[in-house]
């Protein structure tokens, strides 16, 4: 059986030497990147079958990497590694042309059966998140409209709001992204501003309508 060749990318090295690990020799592993500019130039060169590719990456994000490597990797495809399972990371992902989402929830053989089925040409969703994609094309879910209310916000800004949103304080949010409670705040106050919000619980009410929770 031929083995599939892969480029991981993900800007967390112990993280890319687990799926390593988890991989095995199941499949070729050519390269791995930790940031955008890295994962084109992976691509680029090594023409892998499949790119396990990270939504949130410095440089860009992982629908950056897509863009700029279309049309210059014809065989290859994308299938989406993360932590999030945020509609609209989900969403924006699978519109920039990648052809799966999974989390990294996913244990080693799901993940091996996973680019299997990509390199085959199937699409693979995580069971929750496939349904974001069915809600976007029936129109249950305002896309454009959360793109454009997105736009406004830096990723950071975006990191800040969803755990802001989910109930975190802002202790544990400075924790969880490693910044200062004053750094907290004060993208909060942009996230507000830049939403037309007035609150925490506006912005739980928010974010919620709009299945980013």
């Amino acid at each position: 059986m031929t083995r599939h060749t892969v480029v991981i990318v993900d800007d967390h090295a112990m993280f890319r030497a687990g799926v390593r690990a988890e991989l095995g020799d199941a499949v070729e592993v050519l390269a791995e990147a930790a940031d955008v500019d890295q994962a084109v130039a992976a691509v680029l060169a090594g023409q892998p079958e499949v790119v396990l590719l990270d939504v949130h990456l410095p440089g860009g994000g992982g629908g950056e990497v897509i863009r700029r490597t279309a049309g210059k990797a014809a065989q290859t495809r994308f299938l989406a590694l993360s932590v999030s399972d945020a509609a609209e990371d989900v969403i924006g992902t699978i519109r920039a042309g990648a052809r799966g989402y999974v989390t990294k929830t996913i244990t080693g053989t799901e993940l091996v059966d996973a680019i299997d089925r990509v390199a085959a040409g199937d699409a693979v969703f995580s069971p929750r998140l496939a349904g974001f994609v069915l809600d976007a094309f029936a129109g249950t879910i305002e896309v454009a409209a959360v793109d454009e209310d997105l736009d406004r916000l830096t990723e950071r800004e975006r990191e800040v709001m969803r755990l802001i949103a989910r109930g975190y304080s802002y202790k544990e949010v400075a924790g969880e992204l490693f910044i200062s409670i004053k750094t907290v705040e004060t993208h909060m106050g942009s996230v507000l501003r830049k939403l037309q919000l007035s609150s925490r619980h506006e912005l739980t009410r928010w974010a919620s309508e709009r299945r980013l929770l």
